[in-house]
Order: C-alpha cells, then structure tokens, then sequence
C-alpha cells in the first residue's frame, strides 16, 4: 500500500508518502509549504483568506498524487483548526471547495499520536516527550513504552512569535514575555514536573533547534542530541539582531528565521523544569503515528485514564 499523509500544522502544511508492505513503513517523499496558518487567525476565527491557503495547498498535493496514480490521501489537523471558534465551519468549507475531508485531532491524540511515531526511534525506558508546534507544544511522560500522562499547551513558536514580537527578531523584553508566558502555561495545565533527565524532541521546531546547534558547534548534520546547557549557548549565541547572526540563521534555517528564537525558549523553558540534562530529536513524529493508528491500525499502548 502506498498512501499520503497531509498534517495541517500552524507553521506548515505537509505530505509525507509512505510505503508500507511487511510490517515496515518507508518514505518515499515529502512536500512541505510554508502556510503560516496561525497568522490569519483574527478573535479566534480562521478567515477566508487562511481557508483558502489550505484549499489551495491540498489541491495541489491532491494533484500531485493522482498524477503518480496514489488514490489514498488522508489529512488531519491540529492546533490551527482545533484553537478556533469556527472549526466545524472551515472543515466544512474545505470539503466543499476541495471534496477533501480533514480530520481535526485533540491535544491529546496529538501527543499520543506523536509518541506512536517517535518511539520508533526511541531508546529510552523512562523519560518525557515534548512536541513543540507552532500553535501548540503537547508534553508527554512515558516508561516502558506506556503513556502516563499527556498535556496540551495552547503555545508555540508561530503564535508566541505572532502574540509578543512586534518587529522581525524578540527583542529581551519580548524573550522574557515568551518566557513568562511558557511558565504560565505550564503552571496553568498542572504538568507533571517532576524531574526526567531525557527528553525526546518531536517537531519541526526542534529539528531547526537541533540544525542550529549543529552548525554552531559544529557537528554533522545527523547527529540528534541537543543538551539543555546547549540550548542556553545557542539562545545567547543568537541574542542580538545582528547581521552576522541573521545570515547565519538564514543559511542553517530559512524558513524559520522568525520562529525558532520563540521555539527555542520553550524548548529550554520547559527542559529547564524538568531538570532535563539533554534532548534526543526524533525525525519521526504525529505523521508516523497518524499512519500507523488510523491508516494502518496499529493502536499505542497507553495508560492515559
């Protein structure tokens, strides 16, 4: 069976085609548009205009399979259809302008979904999951390949950016706005903080955290372990708006020149709490996991009660 998966995140929307024959699931291509979703929101709506970035986008991956001859394309969303006041209404509206039905996961679902797909690269018995999106950042404590406990925060490195940078790049004012707002939610959801030495990371704002740190201390690009002493270097390192920096970030991560100081701050914030000492990135994520549960069948383990 070959099938694409679309995810409808904040930042981005992407299509991941996999093939899955004797248990494995390969990737064979992945597509990724800059959609920016969360930036047309307005008091909690999603108007017209963002409505039809969508449209357009799934169109055009539609397209794009029909022509290798690929019937089977399933679409979920998180944070930027599910934050909203008129979620039924732009599912609605999708479906009739595309013929495309997408499904809107829970914060939930979300992490759980997530940790279905990034045990697969997962070592560790014990340990904490964090999924940091740009509308949402969902935590995760896990041991023995059971859930234990999920948490859905309504913040992440798009719409933190979009809530308290007024210009290009945070100034410290805003960097202690963001992390204040971090600490707020945390305090808020009652997240379990008790201390977890490893963290696994999930998410394209931590693989940018993870392309940055490697560059700056140089390293080769697969490597996938980030320590949380790290994270403080890099967010120093890349304190001013200075052109030097700039250029640097834009060659490391171009599409996410704006986000990834915001990203970083939660990243560090939340790890910081969890007394963590280093963050392993995990290249598979709530694609695999939407895959393997809702395409394929194959149901997690969890003891969320």
């Amino acid at each position: 069976m070959i099938c694409g998966i679309v995810d409808i995140g904040s930042n981005t929307i992407r299509l991941s085609v996999y093939k899955c024959e004797g248990g494995e699931n390969r990737l064979l291509m992945h597509r990724k548009t800059m959609a920016g979703i969360a930036s047309y929101i307005k008091s909690g709506r999603l108007p017209s205009e963002g409505v039809r970035i969508i449209c357009k986008t799934l169109t055009e991956y539609k397209r794009l399979l029909d022509n290798l001859d690929i019937r089977g394309m399933h679409v979920f969303a998180t944070a930027p259809l599910r934050n909203i006041s008129n979620t039924e209404e732009v599912v609605a509206s999708i479906l009739d302008e595309t013929g495309i039905p997408v499904n809107v996961i829970s914060g939930e679902e979300e992490a759980v979904l997530s940790f279905t797909g990034a045990t697969l690269g997962i070592t560790h018995k014990k340990g904490v999951m964090i999924d940091l999106g740009g509308g949402s950042t969902e935590i995760l404590r896990y041991e023995d390949g059971k859930i234990l406990s999920t948490y859905s925060l309504p913040i992440g490195s798009l719409n933190l950016f979009n809530r308290y940078v007024k210009g290009f790049y945070p100034t410290e004012d805003e960097r202690k706005a963001i992390k204040k707002a971090v600490e707020e939610q945390l305090e808020r959801a009652n997240v379990d903080l008790s201390p977890a030495a490893h963290i696994c990371g999930v998410g394209g704002t931590v693989r940018a955290a993870s392309q940055a740190a490697n560059h700056f201390f140089c390293r080769s690009d697969d490597y996938n372990i980030i320590s949380v002493e790290e994270l403080k270097m890099l967010l120093k390192r890349i304190r001013k708006q200075d052109s030097d920096n700039v250029h640097e970030l834009l060659k490391i991560v171009p599409d996410r020149i704006h986000t990834i100081i915001p990203g970083l701050i939660v990243l560090e914030t939340v790890s910081k709490a969890l007394n963590a000492e280093e963050i392993t990135v995990s290249m598979c994520g709530v694609r695999e996991g939407y895959l393997m549960k809702n395409v394929i069948g194959e149901t997690p383990q969890s003891a969320v009660g």
